[in-house]
């Protein structure tokens, strides 16, 4: 093995002491000009990489961000979700020289050890948090712990907390809108997210309101995973009612994907019998027939502007007890399941 590289390697290369050399490398201004820029010269000639570890011994600060998900990492790598707010994580911790950490838990039964893996072992200068259940008590331990937080998502209990997110309710109203207005369509079904994640419901509650709004009296709502799978399973009461529903709102593009196919299935013609609709625009509802009508969300904008926030907190250029929403805007992307054209793009705001 070829010896590495040391900061005395280069400081003796150049002539300067070890500490001088750490002084040069770092920009300090009792170093002069032309020392930093021979020190910097040796640097790259001889190949010094500075240890991260002594580099944060030094200064304090780690030099890393966490994403805590709560959940299985099957769970996390198997939706396209978290990989859209790891993308935009990404490219902002590149820009302030830091890695990207991923606390997940091992299963479904181990509680909060996603976060107390970040807490105690004290490897990220400031921690993100996304899929948080409402009723998880670990995220305000979290936000109380005096580590830099930023939560993705609605945290309404958790006013005082820095968090980035959309408007769920106003965004599923727009769809419900689209299929009343647009296509005529009187009797709905709501197939929702997780009932125990404010995502789930938020998204529902936008759809009932706008059901009031319209003077909707044939409406219902089955509750979903976000699973392929239970979308296919909630379109068992499509095919157990028809002519039945006549527009079908799903939480997410995963079960609206499910849905199209058992309703394929089921003899049931989209957009002719039945409009559907689903929320993300990840990817899948652009490849399916026909294309999915949705509402785009920017995950990794989302995720992007969380770890800005976050490093705002790290640098103390933000109180962290002031509390702070950001909220994004979204568009509804018209296409064929609607009974648009496949091509019909981005709905009018």
């Amino acid at each position: 093995m070829p010896k590495s590289v040391t900061l005395k390697d280069v400081a003796a290369a150049v002539g300067v002491t070890s500490a001088a050399a750490s002084m040069a490398l770092s920009g300090h201004e009792r170093i002069s000009e032309k020392t930093r820029a021979a020190v910097k010269q040796a640097a790259d000639e001889l190949g010094y990489v500075p240890s991260s570890a002594g580099r944060a011994l030094r200064s304090q600060r780690a030099d890393a961000v966490a994403l805590i998900v709560p959940n299985s990492s099957t769970h996390v790598f198997g939706h396209l979700y978290f990989m859209h707010v790891l993308t935009g994580m990404s490219t902002a911790a590149n820009a302030h020289d830091a890695q990207v950490i991923v606390s997940t838990n091992a299963d479904t039964s181990t509680g909060g050890v996603a976060y107390e893996r970040v807490m105690r072992s004290r490897t990220a200068d400031g921690a993100i948090v996304t899929s948080a259940a409402i009723d998880d008590d670990h995220v305000q331990t979290l936000v109380a712990s005096g580590l830099p937080v930023v939560l993705i998502g609605n945290y309404p209990h958790l006013d005082r907390a820095v968090s980035v997110g959309i408007d769920d309710v106003t965004a599923t109203e727009r769809l419900v809108e689209h299929l009343v207005t647009v296509h005529g369509r009187r009797r709905l079904l709501h197939v929702t997210g997780t009932l125990d994640h404010q995502t789930g419901i938020d998204r529902r509650d936008g759809f009932l309101r706008a059901a009031n709004a319209h003077g909707l009296s044939e409406v219902a709502v089955v509750e979903g995973d976000l699973s392929e799978a239970s979308g296919a399973a909630a379109m068992e009461h499509v095919v157990g009612a028809r002519p039945g529903f006549d527009g079908i709102v799903f939480a997410n593009d995963d079960m609206a994907v499910g849905g199209l196919r058992e309703l394929r299935r089921a003899g049931i013609r989209v957009p002719e019998d039945v409009s559907v609709v689903g929320f993300d625009d990840f990817g899948l509802a652009r490849v399916t027939t026909p294309g999915i009508t949705t509402v785009r969300v920017p995950a990794e904008e989302m995720g992007r502007i969380a770890t800005e926030r976050l490093f705002d907190l790290v640098d103390r250029r933000t109180p962290s007890t002031t509390g702070q929403h950001t909220e994004l805007p979204v568009e509804v992307v018209l296409r064929g399941s609607c009974g648009c054209d496949d091509d019909a793009g981005p709905a009018a705001p």
